[in-house]
């Protein structure tokens, strides 16, 4: 992961008002009150709004990212939520999950560089258990046509970071589908996700 990449994410969790919010976001509100609580992993984290809200529902909570400002806001938040959550800094494959861990996993606008982002959804894959959950959401590709009718509802410009229904399937093969659909909503999240955008949903439990 270059450095540049880093530095901007530090850059934008470095402030004292949270860049998406402290509330949860609300597909991923949704769907876990529809589960039982057990052990969730939450890649690209950021200030940690969303696990702290699965930690308030009684989940066991990992979470990483690669800025140590953002694990910093997710644990004041913690804090303020009276909750625990395990936050690691640094890059997937230097983190130490173990195989079959993880009862669900959370992909919230986690937007990995092209390069890496398939390989990254595989090697989740093998942290979760069979019947194990994965709730996903993220702009699609339509989302270049939301984005430069208006920057503010955010996200990101390169094409190659941004998700399509067929590459959810190829990613992840072995799932029996809930949920796989492309949709336009409307974003209200804190500095960065403010209007109507185009976002792939995905729920899928895994075979």
């Amino acid at each position: 992961m270059n450095n540049a990449w880093v530095d901007r994410w530090n850059d934008r969790y470095s402030t004292n008002e949270f860049a998406y919010g402290e509330q949860p976001n609300n597909y991923l509100k949704d769907q876990l009150e529809k589960l039982n609580p057990g052990k969730i992993l939450f890649p690209a984290e950021g200030e940690g709004r969303n696990a702290v809200f699965a930690a308030r529902l009684g989940w066991e909570v990992s979470a990483f990212d690669i800025s140590t400002e953002g694990k910093n806001k997710a644990l004041q938040l913690a804090v303020k939520n009276q909750v625990n959550i395990d936050y690691q800094v640094g890059e997937l494959q230097e983190l130490n999950y173990s195989r079959a861990q993880f009862d669900a996993i959370a992909l919230i606008y986690a937007h990995f560089p092209a390069s890496i982002k398939s390989s990254y959804h595989k090697t989740l894959n093998r942290y979760l258990k069979k019947d194990g959950i994965v709730i996903f959401e993220a702009f699609s590709k339509k989302h270049l046509e939301y984005l430069a009718k208006n920057e503010k509802v955010g996200g990101p410009k390169e094409p190659g970071m941004l998700f399509s229904i067929e590459e959810i399937k190829a990613d992840f093969p072995d799932y029996e589908i809930i949920t796989l659909e492309e949709k336009e909503i409307e974003l209200n999240e804190g500095l960065f996700h403010n209007g109507k955008g185009s976002v792939i949903r995905f729920v899928g439990q895994k075979k």
